[in-house]
């Protein structure tokens, strides 16, 4: 199956995985409404686009506010005659600590991340309430399943992000729509310097396949790896599909569970402090949930030679205990 004769819209899709995903879309036949704050960006995807054959168009402003969904919906219909799909991708970092964070560092993210794609895909609705169908795939991200140090406004950003698709496959089944979430992870501006994975980052640049430590075992590639997923669920293909989390990197494909109970005890007349003191421990401490992502050690012909032992593995949890310094940037891992 094509996505011939189909319209979609993509977020953030000048550069990086947007692109990607605008590229991939169009190949397969569908037109585009590229976005981007950028127009000279917003330009040069489009260029790219129609270079190879595709149809491309340009929406040039910042996502969040409701006149920019409005914005791009009309410009779908107004260029292409319809719209089929919502990709909302575009994001913003602003990391820092819970404690050095600002109110403004926290509203950028989510504003962007959250309420970008709240409007955006409120705005699409609209349209595909009246045909009886629609995709939408939202971009999550493995920090929002399990969190990561320095990003508490990013983790909260795609962790509601996962939450509304989740609430918008309910409400919209009936309507013909589907609503997923793809939890990428690849290569991007972000990960460039990351220590960790300057070996498959360097591989990549010179157009060479990224070791299979980093495509295999850690699911880590390019950010056209993620594309295929993005197609797939905009495609009549994936018409059964709606509700899930699916995350893809490299050679990898995953489907993330929903949030479920691990285990459940009962207590006649409720659980009373003095009980829970009693027995919280030994009917639970052995079954609490890790947070964050532990990485395995890098190979030995992967390590870079002139890094230090702790700049071999990106950031893991921090052990309970006093707040501690920011780690050092280069350590921390940032994907989509």
């Amino acid at each position: 199956m094509s996505l011939d004769g189909k319209a979609a819209i993509v977020t953030g899709s000048g550069r990086g995985l947007g692109l990607a995903y605008a590229r991939e879309l169009a190949r397969l036949g569908a037109s585009v409404v590229v976005n981007d704050v950028d127009q000279s960006v917003a330009d040069e995807a489009v260029a790219g686009i129609r270079s190879a054959g595709g149809t491309a168009v340009a929406v040039v402003a910042p996502v969040g506010p409701t006149g920019t969904a409005e914005e791009l919906v009309a410009a779908a219909l107004e260029n292409f005659g319809r719209l089929d799909v919502m990709v909302t991708n575009a994001g913003v970092l602003r990391d820092k600590t819970l404690w050095k964070m600002t109110d403004e560092d926290f509203d950028t993210v989510i504003n962007v991340h959250l309420r970008g794609t709240f409007t955006c895909v409120r705005e699409a609705v609209g349209v595909f309430r009246v045909q009886g169908s629609g995709r939408i795939i939202c971009i999550g991200s493995p920090t929002g399943q399990r969190g990561n140090f320095g990003q508490t406004n990013y983790a909260a950003a795609k962790a509601g992000i996962v939450g509304m698709v989740r609430t918008w496959a309910l409400e919209l089944r009936k309507a013909g729509i589907t609503a997923n979430a793809v939890i990428p992870v690849a290569a991007t501006a972000m990960t460039e310097t990351v220590p960790y994975f300057r070996s498959a980052v360097e591989a990549a640049a010179r157009g060479e396949a990224m070791p299979d430590f980093f495509r295999r075992d850690l699911g880590f590639g390019t950010a056209d790896d993620v594309a295929g997923l993005v197609a797939f669920l905009a495609s009549d293909a994936a018409a059964g599909i709606t509700g899930q989390a699916v995350g893809i990197g490299g050679d990898r494909l995953q489907l993330w569970s929903h949030p479920e109970a691990v285990a459940t005890e009962y207590s006649s007349g409720g659980w009373s402090y003095e009980e829970l003191t009693a027995r919280f421990g030994d009917l639970f401490g052995g079954r609490l949930q890790s947070v964050g992502e532990t990485f395995p050690p890098l190979p030995e012909e992967l390590r870079p030679e002139e890094l230090q032992p702790e700049e071999l593995q990106p950031e893991a949890e921090p052990a309970p205990g006093p707040p501690a310094a920011d780690p050092d940037p280069r350590a921390k891992r940032r994907t989509a």
